[in-house]
């Protein structure tokens, strides 16, 4: 069975922080999630790839993710190549989400903001009839699944949390918020206290009010307790004006 939804990171972690409770909101929907870092995470000023490896099924498992894979492109040295995109081609076309996550376009990390460019142009190219790409199986994929026939996803949207825009909307996860803070946590690796890149991350009695700020600001602008940010670049269609949520006075 396709996905219905895909989120595409950097890194193991990036997704639990910027669209865990959205996965774990539409899991329980009952639509196909999955997740695809495209980094092992060996560059990692803390853990090793193998621990992010462990502690990201863990996560996976807690947002009831359906697919979890990593690519082999580099940590730290993401870019924009006709082979990277393929590699994401690959997975579009054996997964076939109808949504496709990106992180926002714009951010402090070189490996996040190309992320975004890398993963929309691999969604443009892999709905080209007659792009071929030969079929290299993720260690979760169907054999028996079609892999070399076009597929673009339907929507595309940004998640926005750690830039400073607008969202265009927000998703309540109230009810998945602890569940989302468990999923982060999973990586003990990267959110215990330690001596390694203690000058950069913030203590881990920190994390959870941070966390819980972000959240608790844009639930306020979506009139919930707590929500998640995005940002589409395409026009909202509207059939019911009268059923548009979020109050205006």
């Amino acid at each position: 069975m396709p996905l219905d939804i895909l989120a595409l990171a950097a890194h193991r972690d990036d997704v639990e922080q910027t669209c865990g409770g959205t996965l774990l909101k539409m899991a329980e929907r009952g639509y196909r999630t999955g997740i695809l870092d495209l980094t092992q995470g060996e560059m990692g000023t803390r853990g090793t790839a193998e621990d992010r490896a462990r502690e990201a099924a863990e996560a996976a498992r807690i947002l009831k993710a359906s697919w979890r894979h990593a690519l082999d492109i580099p940590d730290g040295r993401v870019e924009n190549t006709w082979e990277n995109r393929l590699k994401v081609v690959r997975v579009l076309r054996e997964q076939r989400p109808r949504v496709l996550i990106l992180p926002y376009w714009e951010g402090r990390h070189p490996d996040h903001y190309t992320a975004s460019v890398l993963g929309y142009e691999a969604a443009f190219i892999s709905g080209l009839a007659k792009l071929a790409v030969s079929h290299q199986p993720s260690a979760s994929s169907d054999p028996g699944a079609d892999s070399a026939s076009p597929h673009r996803p339907f929507k595309i949207i940004y998640a926005s949390l750690y830039r400073d825009v607008r969202p265009t909307f927000v998703v309540d996860i109230t009810e998945q918020f602890e569940a989302r803070m468990a999923s982060l946590m999973a990586y003990k690796s990267q959110f215990t206290d330690q001596q390694a890149g203690s000058g950069i991350f913030p203590a881990q009695k920190e994390i959870r009010a941070r966390i819980e700020s972000m959240a608790r600001f844009y639930g306020m602008m979506g009139g919930v307790t707590y929500a998640e940010p995005f940002v589409q670049k395409e026009v909202g269609l509207v059939e019911d004006v009268m059923a548009i949520p979020v109050k205006s006075i």
